[in-house]
């Protein structure tokens, strides 16, 4: 095979109570990447659209190509020709792992043209390269599950541990993005370095409730679980009509609401699409009386990952 073509899948990193360390795949949207190998070595980055020119061309500086040249010097492989064209199917800095869907696109991408070498968990340390050079800090909570699928569980960063977790039947995420500009980075930066003993063992006890209730095919346990007092209350600060959004999800149905990575994208869980899709409904009525556009994406638990087109 000498040419490629492939998608990969936005995730919802966090899951509200997991910051870091939790994080889910969906369906749509997601971006794409055409890849083919050619003579001359060396890894080149043709073409990018989508990205009203917003993203750098330059193959060490942007995260496809940049993951893509590092997994091919772990190989030892520098006699490599790659061309990549990366197409953005997703708005950037929704939350939603764009930088991460591009990343792992790429990766998969390579790793089916070089004779599917790695396993998807064994390219996640790639991917989280990708997200270093993309907002400073290489997390794996939107890379680990767009690569692997499904809902994953980050137990330790040093030494690299990820679980896959099961997903209930009949789960769906009700996803609304308001096109209003939340960076990663300045996302970061406003939480807290030290927080209350009784903060903490809360939290704890949501991620542990939420992780318990996929396993137990508990919907309502996972609902119950959905409540960070940790980052949420200072990120929700830079989402327009935030408590509306909430009270419009838990109104209609859905189980559990919160912020989807650093926001400004909000997502709810339910137990039906026909739920999710009154959600996205009610909330984008309330950002439109706002004067705020926005996207709305339903979509069930995505299972498989990247996948080629």
């Amino acid at each position: 095979m000498k040419e490629i073509k492939v998608f990969a899948p936005a995730t919802v990193a966090n899951v509200v109570c997991g910051f870091d360390v939790l994080g889910f795949a969906v369906n749509e949207p997601g971006d794409e990447v055409t890849m083919r190998l050619v003579d001359e070595p060396g890894v080149r980055l043709l073409k990018i659209t989508g990205d009203d020119a917003r993203l750098p061309l330059d193959s060490a500086k942007n995260t496809v190509s940049a993951s893509v040249l590092h997994y091919l010097n772990h190989l030892n492989r520098p006699d490599v020709g790659v061309e990549i064209e990366l197409h953005k199917k997703m708005p950037i800095g929704s939350g939603l792992g764009s930088s991460s869907a591009s990343t792992v696109a790429g990766l998969f991408a390579i790793n089916q043209l070089m004779g599917n070498l790695l396993t998807a968990k064994e390219l996640v340390p790639f991917a989280m390269r990708g997200e270093e050079l993309a907002c400073g800090y290489g997390h794996a909570d939107n890379v680990a599950p767009a690569l692997m699928g499904g809902f994953v569980l980050i137990r330790s960063y040093e030494p690299l541990d990820l679980i896959a977790l099961p997903t209930p039947s009949n789960l769906f995420a009700a996803i609304v993005y308001p096109e209003v500009d939340v960076p990663t980075k300045d996302a970061r930066e406003m939480i807290r370095a030290k927080v209350l003993l009784k903060d903490a063992v809360t939290q704890w006890g949501n991620v542990a409730g939420l992780v318990s209730g996929l396993f137990l095919n508990d919907i309502d346990l996972v609902g119950r679980s959905m409540k960070d007092v940790l980052i949420e209350p200072t990120r929700s600060i830079l989402i327009p009509g935030f408590e509306a959004l909430r009270v419009l999800a838990m109104d209609n149905g859905a189980v559990g609401f919160g912020i989807s990575g650093s926001g400004p994208s909000v997502f709810a869980l339910t137990k039906d699409e026909a739920t999710a899709r009154k959600i996205t409904t009610a909330q984008q009525a309330h950002l439109t009386k706002l004067n705020i556009n926005s996207k709305a994406y339903v979509s069930s638990v995505n299972a498989e990952g990247p996948r080629i087109i």
